[in-house]
């Protein structure tokens, strides 16, 4: 079957797709138009890219797993783990406009200006990318070269523009040697099945991927629908006990955001970004909501991870909260883990409702099995 059917039959109609944006900015025939991906002409290659790069084709995760980490700090239910920090912006600037703490702004904003990248991919307010960032709908990607611009792209909507598709452009360009990537777990899978290079002769520049900054996800939005709730500059889902969704001053009850909630999130197994240097979401402590809200959680997951970590530390980029005692750390982080293993269990229970498999996680069935009823 030719690789733009396989892939829109396979992912698109079955309401796996999620909109990253991986098989768009290399191929004339994939496009986006509000949260919805689809194929405007067919292409004649069996084996393509756009099948292959795609999050929710099915890969042997654990060997994508090996190939760039350390076997020794994978963790079943969280992948690669070095480190776990509490940790947030020191710039109140960033803090303001940023999702949480502002970690992932501050840390991108040193990558590019300390030189660990050259560019940085990443979401932008706004249809066209344009927005001066005011408010938070309708985002999309946008490349970014001047750490003063990382700023404007602070925030969260929640929704899941096709940013891969940026990247996909600027490696074709071959321009930028390391090229920063900012998104959500499916994001970041896509990129690391890039840097794997299933095509060593038509691998798309992948080697320009220099870092790979994930986001924590727990599940994304419909774009159809949000307009109901306004625009504003900052938006954020609450703890779960809280069941709300804040919109600037605005409490929404979470029963009028659920319905707006992606199909294809409910076939994700990956909450913390695994396949990443760093995984950056929103603090969760014993300290309770009225302290964690302005602070994020950081996972380490690799050398290069760490050294940014190191040198944002160093530099005063970031600042650190303790977890508090031995204890306190190791409940967080078995919070953590539990989080995790829930998503990746709801995971696996929809995909085998769906199907007599796993779909894209049946090549790694081994790792799911625990999670299976």
């Amino acid at each position: 079957m030719l690789s733009i059917l396989e892939l829109e039959r396979k992912v698109v109609k079955t309401d796996l797709c999620t909109n990253c944006g991986a098989c768009q900015g290399m191929c004339p025939y994939w496009r986006s138009y509000e949260g919805r991906t689809f194929v405007d002409y067919e292409c004649d290659r069996k084996e393509g890219r756009c099948k292959y790069f795609c999050p929710r084709m099915p890969a042997d995760l654990d060997a994508l797993m090996g190939k760039f980490f350390n076997a020794a700090d994978v963790i079943p239910q969280l992948g690669p783990v070095k480190e776990l920090y509490l940790t947030r912006a020191a710039d109140p600037e960033i803090r303001a406009n940023a999702q949480h703490g502002g970690t992932v702004t501050a840390l991108v904003e040193l990558a590019l200006a300390e030189g660990f990248i050259d560019a940085a991919v990443l979401s932008k307010a706004g249809a066209a990318g344009e927005a001066d960032g005011s408010g938070t709908l309708d985002p999309a990607g946008c490349l970014v070269t001047d750490p003063a611009e990382v700023r404007k792209c602070g925030g969260s909507s929640f929704q899941i523009p096709p940013t891969m598709a940026v990247l996909n452009e600027a490696l074709k360009d071959d321009v930028y040697k390391n090229i920063g990537v900012v998104g959500t777990p499916c994001k970041t899978l896509a990129a690391y099945k890039m840097m794997a290079k299933p095509f060593e002769d038509n691998e798309n520049n992948a080697d320009n991927i220099g870092m790979v900054f994930g986001l924590f996800c727990g599940w994304g939005l419909d774009w159809k629908g949000m307009e109901a709730f306004g625009d504003g500059a900052h938006v954020d889902i609450l703890p779960s006990k809280y069941h709300r969704m804040d919109l600037d001053d605005k409490q929404i009850d979470l029963d009028e955001v659920l319905p707006l909630v992606r199909k294809n999130c409910n076939y994700c197994y990956d909450m913390t970004a695994e396949f990443a240097d760093l995984s950056v979401g929103g603090a969760r402590s014993s300290e309770g909501w009225d302290v964690d809200k302005g602070w994020n959680q950081l996972i380490v997951r690799s050398e290069k991870g760490q050294k940014l970590v190191e040198l944002a530390r160093e530099k005063g980029v970031l600042e650190f909260r303790s977890f508090g005692d031995a204890d306190a750390k190791a409940a967080a982080f078995d919070k953590l883990k539990k989080a995790a293993a829930s998503k990746k269990a709801k995971a696996v229970e929809a995909l085998l409702e769906q199907g007599s498999d796993l779909g894209y996680l049946e090549p790694s069935r081994k790792a799911f099995e625990e999670y299976i009823k």
